[in-house]
């Protein structure tokens, strides 16, 4: 466990977690609350962004790590690291819909990194997005990604990633190299 100056705590997630994760995960991407913060997918994506056996999925495997974050004792945030061999996955990332836009996100990301970084001394991040998600995609390119244009279609017809609103649905990779890890 870390508790960073800015009163952040970042841990992995266990199995008491799933439930508020799960929660944290929806009210980010679905449904009204979302609307909070600008991260929603509301209008492209209805239904579940995830389920208590998905993220349960990401606490057990040997090769992610489910990074928490928390303020006050309350999760606010987290995000999945995986380790791919020569790259690092992020994933499952959500930020309150209250505190979106307060710079929290930038903070964690860049904890992401360097956690991957020093942890399996992978040289490049790679995450997807929703490729006509123009606003996010953007705001990681602020961070450094890069667009690949390399594209892997949405699981229409599989309703635990949600029900599309429009029929282009697709995954862009980004990337983003991370330097060197540090060595103790």
């Amino acid at each position: 466990m870390e508790t960073a100056a800015n009163g952040l705590t970042f841990r992995d997630a266990t199995d008491a977690d799933v439930d508020a994760l799960v929660a944290l995960i929806e009210s980010a991407y679905r449904g009204d609350s979302s609307r909070v913060g600008w991260t929603t997918e509301a209008d492209i994506l209805q239904g579940q962004r995830t389920d208590p056996e998905g993220v349960l999925a990401v606490i057990k495997s040997p090769d992610s790590r489910l990074l928490t974050v928390e303020r006050d004792g309350a999760v606010v945030a987290c995000c999945q690291l995986e380790h791919r061999g020569e790259h690092a996955y992020f994933g499952m990332f959500a930020v309150s819909p209250q505190l979106q836009g307060s710079g929290l996100g930038k903070v964690i990301i860049t904890e992401a990194e360097r956690t991957a970084r020093d942890t399996w001394g992978v040289h490049e991040m790679h995450m997807t997005v929703i490729s006509v998600r123009n606003d996010l995609i953007a705001w990681y390119e602020r961070r450094g990604y890069r667009r690949t244009g390399r594209m892997t279609p949405f699981p229409y017809g599989d309703e635990r990633f949600g029900i599309p609103q429009r029929d282009d649905l697709q995954f862009e990779l980004l990337v983003k190299e991370l330097g060197q890890p540090l060595t103790p």
